[in-house]
């Protein structure tokens, strides 16, 4: 930060101004480029069995993970979960009963009661008993599981955006019905050229700004493989410090070249007129001199310039407007301006 002079000419005479020093500052040249608040988590959630939606959650709706969206009509599926549940129970005591023939059997072919043909028969009826209860408790496990789907349930805890059918509507498998966006996962999604890559890193703090003010953001990803029609590369950043809701435009001040050593001086030094932009630097002897500056890069209330300026030199921030070249002044200290 550019710290205010506070001190007064020993004099007391000239025209009152309040100062700031001339600071040299490493400063990474950058660009403004256009983004926007997405969240990591949005989606558009889709019926995974067909039927007829008795219920659908409003738009506005905030659920938590696990809570349901939709609901179709399960009738039928219930219907055909109590019928495979019978076979099952059907097949079940079929192999219960060549369980106990083949029990049976055994022992009295270990007595020579019993010709060893039946008691292959029995053992070849008991595998194939085995194996349609089998085929039968996964049947049945299907079922349970296609019920289960006629309730839509929220992968993740979000607010719903969207209905795309209504109660009543038939879906099919695969049909979107709702679109869910996490307002608590939220991050800047921004797209920059391929020019910048080298100087962005994963961790690095980036200046941002939108209608509701200032913030920054945290580099969390660079995708290093580029759109295909636009040659740019998206960059994903984590919040700072601000609230922002989802599809928020925000601008991004992103590093374009190197950092380096630079001259800044508070924006408010500055006196722009049609022929360029300047500042005063109070000299020793408490005159005013007006020096042509060219500026540069902006950072914070900070601005980089270009002129005949050195480190420590004082230039005015609030009462140089009507100065004039080699005017004498006061350098006073804030509170007595005010």
């Amino acid at each position: 930060m550019l710290i205010s002079l506070l001190v007064r000419a020993a004099d007391g005479n000239g025209k009152p101004v309040i100062v700031a020093q001339v600071e040299e500052q490493v400063l990474a040249p950058f660009a403004w480029f256009a983004g926007g608040v997405i969240s990591r988590n949005d989606a558009e959630l889709a019926a995974q069995v067909e039927g007829r939606l008795v219920w659908v959650a409003d738009i506005g709706a905030v659920l938590q993970a696990g809570e349901p969206v939709a609901r179709l009509d399960d009738l039928l599926n219930r219907e055909e979960l109590a019928e495979h549940t019978a076979i099952a129970n059907r097949e079940e005591a079929r192999l219960n009963l060549y369980n106990q023939e083949v029990t049976r059997l055994s022992r009295l072919a270990r007595e020579n009661n019993a010709a060893q043909s039946r008691l292959d028969q029995a053992r070849a009826d008991q595998a194939v008993a085995r194996s349609e209860l089998a085929g039968a408790r996964a049947r049945l496990n299907i079922a349970a599981e296609q019920l289960r789907r006629t309730e839509l349930q929220a992968p993740f805890g979000g607010i719903v955006t969207e209905r795309m059918l209504q109660a009543g509507e038939w879906a099919e498998s695969g049909d979107a019905v709702v679109r869910l966006v996490d307002t608590n996962a939220l991050e800047v999604q921004v797209w920059v050229p391929a020019s910048a890559l080298e100087y962005i890193r994963q961790g690095d703090e980036l200046d941002m700004v939108s209608e509701t003010g200032k913030a920054s953001g945290v580099v969390r990803t660079l995708v290093t493989v580029g759109d295909d029609e636009s040659r740019l590369y998206e960059l994903r950043l984590q919040l700072q410090g601000q609230d922002y809701s989802a599809a928020q435009s925000v601008r991004v001040a992103v590093p374009t070249a190197p950092p380096r050593k630079v001259m800044v001086v508070p924006r408010d030094a500055l006196i722009l007129r049609r022929d360029g932009a300047s500042v005063f630097v109070v000299r020793n002897d408490n005159s005013a001199q007006q020096v042509p500056v060219q500026t540069g890069n902006a950072q914070g209330a900070s601005i980089e310039i270009q002129g005949e300026l050195q480190a420590g030199d004082r230039v005015v921030i609030r009462g140089g407007e009507r100065l004039q070249n080699g005017q004498i002044v006061s350098v006073v200290n804030v509170d007595d301006a005010e």
